[in-house]
């Protein structure tokens, strides 16, 4: 079992902190990784995208949760506080915000799903073979990434950006508060689109192009690299954290993949939050990412090869409450009582742009094939058939790198939570998935790096991986989906403009 009671946990015991887009969790771990009951706290909050594409939060008010969420760990955990020997985060990734010279927040949090830096995509490419850029950072040139957007914010707020003495991401803006200074993991800054992934440096090509300066920057770490000490007012606080270490954010899709026992190419994590995504780990630098992929950190040693997607969960939940259906558990028989792609229609999910694999950020979500026959649950079940089929395209292009018969492992609560969802994207991949039985797979994971940093774990794979059964597909229903991806390609090219770098992935991804 992933959870264990108090008495039976075994010591010392991890604090874990995980900071995400819907909510912000805090949980303890045993040495073994498993979340011990009864030590956990949520904090639920909302990141809604405006009109304008803008997609941000109250950095400070957001760090307000993170400490509700540790008093309340630390009340419920009092019998084992001394047992605590270390504190692990991860954050939701990409995000930023600029600080003053005090070190307050000058910007709100801005996030990977803002898409208003859209408009200085074009010259990026322009200016750069964005082939080159991507083997260097591993990262397309996007909206979601940080070159563009420093750009639109000087020439959009130029009188908010002058302000900015450093740029941070919200890992960093906790750590700035907790110890008064701060640096950044690889793994949060290879999501930035600034790191070179080669030299684990900030990359000085991209950097020079941008309005900001190599010293606004955080100095890198990695993930193994604590920092202990923390300031008078928390340390009161708090005295069981006092001098304890506290490790570096890492990105939440990497301690995701660490967390569900995808620690090697033999398993591919794929995760269905808000978001969705499918990734993989190597212990060995990657020498050709696949074009249409990315390639992040988990830390020095680790890369993470994969692909993501802006829909998910996020688009189960707008399709629900715009279309009105209701609850979810009356839903779940009708959409499981119908035809695989028996409803005419064509989906495009592309409600907040696309990442992998054509990053065209300015797309937009189209359905196709609406008639006067069409409910509300066909256009559901389209939405969470289109979701798959991107999904399906990403795996094709991952699967150049990985071993011939990949195990997939699922996770995330918007996939788990609906059995329906789970057997489409089974029958759409045309093989099985087992389903991770951790709760808290990214809260997870931090643990364990942790853990493994500190030498309590030799290696991870000393953990147990704890993965249920695996879900088998309908090869009838497959060779359905197959038809349907191809004529979402198809409506895909009649509909979405690549800049001339993405065209070739055209055959292959979009």
């Amino acid at each position: 079992m992933s959870m264990v009671t108090r008495e039976l946990a075994h010591a010392p015991l991890m604090l874990s902190l995980d900071i995400g887009t819907s909510s912000v969790r805090a949980s303890l771990f045993d040495r073994l990784g498993r979340t011990v009951k009864g030590a956990e706290a949520r904090q639920l909050h909302g990141i809604r995208p405006a009109a304008d594409g803008a997609t941000e939060t109250d950095p400070d008010a957001l760090l307000q949760l993170v400490w509700r969420c540790v008093d309340e760990v630390m009340m419920k955990a009092r019998p084992l506080a001394g047992e605590i020997s270390a504190v692990a985060s991860c954050t939701f990734v990409t995000n930023v915000l600029g600080v003053d010279e005090d070190g307050g927040a000058v910007t709100p949090l801005i996030t990977y799903a803002d898409t208003r830096a859209e408009s200085e995509v074009t010259a990026l490419r322009t200016e750069f073979d964005e082939a080159e850029v991507h083997d260097r950072t591993g990262c397309h040139i996007h909206p979601c990434y940080l070159p563009a957007f420093f750009r639109w914010f000087a020439r959009n707020k130029p009188d908010l950006f002058n302000r900015v003495c450093r740029w941070l991401s919200i890992g960093e803006y906790l750590e700035l508060k907790l110890f008064g200074e701060a640096a950044v993991s690889y793994s949060v800054a290879s999501w930035s689109g600034l790191l070179n992934r080669h030299r684990l440096a900030w990359d000085e090509k991209l950097v020079a192009s941008l309005p900001i300066r190599m010293e606004q920057l955080s100095s890198l770490v990695n993930a193994n690299i604590p920092r202990r000490g923390l300031r008078p007012e928390f340390a009161a606080r708090w005295p069981a954290l006092r001098d304890i270490p506290w490790f570096p954010a890492l990105g939440d899709g990497a301690t995701a993949n660490i967390g569900s026992g995808c620690i090697s190419p033999g398993r591919v994590a794929l995760t269905v939050g808000t978001t969705t995504a499918m990734r993989t780990v190597f212990d060995q630098p990657l020498a050709r990412i696949p074009p249409g992929l990315w390639c992040y950190r988990v830390d020095r040693k680790r890369s993470l090869v994969g692909g993501a997607l802006n829909e998910g969960g996020s688009t189960f939940a707008w399709m629900k409450s715009t279309l009105q259906l209701g609850d979810l558990s009356k839903l779940e028989p009708a959409l499981a009582n119908m035809t695989p792609d028996s409803h005419g229609l064509t989906f495009l999910p592309f409600l907040a742009g696309e990442r992998s694999p054509n990053w065209a950020g300015h797309a937009r979500g189209t359905v196709h094939g609406l008639s006067s026959a069409t409910t509300p649950l066909h256009i559901l079940r389209a939405s969470l058939e289109g979701v798959a089929y991107r999904v399906a395209i990403v795996f094709e292009l991952l699967c150049q790198v990985l071993p011939a018969k990949p195990q997939v492992i699922a996770s995330g609560g918007a996939l788990l939570s609906s059995p329906t969802w789970l057997q489409i994207m089974t029958d759409v991949l045309g093989q099985s998935i087992a389903v991770s039985e951790v709760q808290e797979a990214s809260g997870r994971g931090a643990a364990l790096l942790a853990l493994e940093a500190l030498g309590i774990l030799g290696d991870l794979g000393e953990a147990p991986d704890f993965i249920g059964p695996a879900h088998h597909p309908d090869l009838s229903h497959h060779a359905r989906y197959r038809k349907a991806i191809e004529r979402q390609k198809a409506l895909y090219d009649k509909l979405i403009p690549l800049a001339p770098s993405l065209s070739p992935l055209r055959e292959k991804g979009g």
